[in-house]
């Protein structure tokens, strides 16, 4: 069944099969109810989030104001990229507005991905920073984003763990 997923993501498709297994063993799925907070703002960004199905919400709440919605993530998109950053912790929270279905990838594994299959996972990076940068478009926060991620690709994404 993961196989059929991963077939499914636009941000791994293309790959090969010999690729396909190579992430098979560090993806996972994970069904979230309605209402169900992923991961608030300020937790430890561990996990990268791909919608399988359903639809999630990002919120950020400034110190001084009120929560502002900042992206609505539906079926093939990215997000908790903080993870794949090598952030700490995530700048926003997610909250599920209907029962989801995600796939989900720790930061580290990407990580090791990358150092023990520098091919497949640069892919991986460029294609991520592709989906991030078409966000960061449309949120008008472009500037600060894309210094993290070319710093993240040109440096082998080094920050992720230390």
């Amino acid at each position: 069944m993961l196989e059929q997923v991963l077939h499914q993501i636009p941000i791994l498709a293309d790959l090969s099969p010999e690729q396909l297994d190579l992430l098979k063993p560090i993806f996972s799925l994970e069904i979230c109810p309605q209402k169900r907070v992923i991961f608030e703002q300020g937790a430890p960004a561990n996990y990268l989030y791909i919608v399988i199905k359903g639809e999630v919400l990002i919120q950020f709440k400034p110190h001084d104001g009120e929560i502002i919605t900042v992206a609505r993530i539906k079926e093939g998109g990215v997000f908790g990229w903080s993870a794949a950053l090598g952030n700490e912790t995530y700048t926003s929270g997610a909250i599920c507005i209907a029962q989801t279905k995600l796939l989900k990838v720790l930061g580290e594994d990407l990580k090791n991905l990358r150092q023990n299959h520098p091919e497949t996972g640069i892919l991986i990076l460029e294609r991520l920073a592709e989906v991030v940068l078409e966000r960061v478009k449309r949120t008008g926060a472009q500037s600060q984003v894309v210094a993290l991620l070319e710093h993240a690709l040109k440096n082998g994404v080094k920050p992720i763990g230390g």
